[in-house]
C-alpha cells in the first residue's frame, strides 16, 4: 500500500510539473507571436506610421519632446492668427513661394503648406545638408536678419525658412523644408507616414 501511495504521489507530481512546464511553452511561443501584431523597432525606422497626440499644443507652440518619424525629428507647430498673416507679406524675398517644386503632398501644395491651416508639419531638417534647424516661432526681427520675423533657422550655413518651411533667397538651402505625408486620425491625434487618401 505505501508503494502506490508513492507511486500515485510520483505520477500527480510528474503530471502536475508535465503541465506546467507545457503551459510555459506556450506561453513562451506566444508571446512572439502577439509582439509581432505591432510594429517593431525596426519596422517603425522604416516608415511604420507614427502617432502623435495634439491636444496640447497651444497657439505659437512647437510641440516638443519632438517626436520623429524614420528616424528624422518631426517639426509640428500650431501657428497663430500671426502668424499666418504673416505667411504672404513678401513672398519676393522666397525662393519658392508657391511650393511648385515637390517638397510636399499634393494636400500641402497651399499657401499655408498644410491639411490644416493652423497645424504646421515639416521634416525637421535642413534640405541643404541635413541639419536641424532652430525653430523660432514667436515672430518678431531676429538680430541676425532683422527683415527676417522667424520662421527655421539652420545654424550650419545659415538658412532660413519662414513659418511655412519656404525657404528665402539667398540662403544655402535652394529647397524649402520636406512635408511629410500626414493625416488627422481625430482631431487631437496627427498620424505621420500615411495620407488620409490612401489609409482605407
Amino acid at each position: 500500500m505505501t508503494d502506490d501511495s508513492a507511486n500515485a504521489g510520483r505520477r500527480r507530481f510528474l503530471v502536475g510539473s508535465t503541465s506546467v512546464v507545457g503551459v510555459a511553452g506556450v506561453i513562451g511561443a506566444a508571446v512572439p507571436f502577439v509582439g509581432s501584431w505591432s510594429p517593431s523597432a525596426k519596422a517603425r525606422a522604416a516608415g511604420a506610421p507614427v502617432r502623435i497626440d495634439i491636444s496640447l499644443l497651444q497657439d505659437g507652440e512647437i510641440l516638443g519632446p519632438i517626436p520623429a518619424w524614420r528616424g528624422r525629428p518631426i517639426f509640428i507647430v500650431k501657428r497663430n492668427t500671426e502668424a499666418l498673416t504673416a505667411l504672404n507679406e513678401d513672398p519676393a524675398r522666397l525662393t519658392d513661394p508657391d511650393s511648385e517644386e515637390p517638397e510636399q503632398p499634393a494636400y500641402a501644395q497651399n499657401e499655408y503648406r498644410s491639411r490644416r491651416p493652423e497645424i504646421l508639419v515639416l521634416v525637421g531638417l535642413c534640405p541643404h545638408l541635413f541639419c536641424s534647424p532652430t525653430p523660432h516661432i514667436e515672430l518678431r526681427p531676429q538680430p541676425f536678419d532683422a527683415e527676417w520675423r522667424g520662421g527655421f533657422f539652420c545654424p550650419c550655413h545659415g538658412s532660413r525658412f519662414d513659418l511655412a518651411g519656404r525657404v528665402y533667397s539667398g540662403s544655402p538651402s535652394s529647397r524649402n523644408m520636406q512635408v511629410p505625408p500626414h493625416a488627422f486620425e481625430t482631431d487631437d491625434v496627427l498620424v505621420i507616414g500615411i495620407d488620409e487618401e490612401t489609409a482605407a
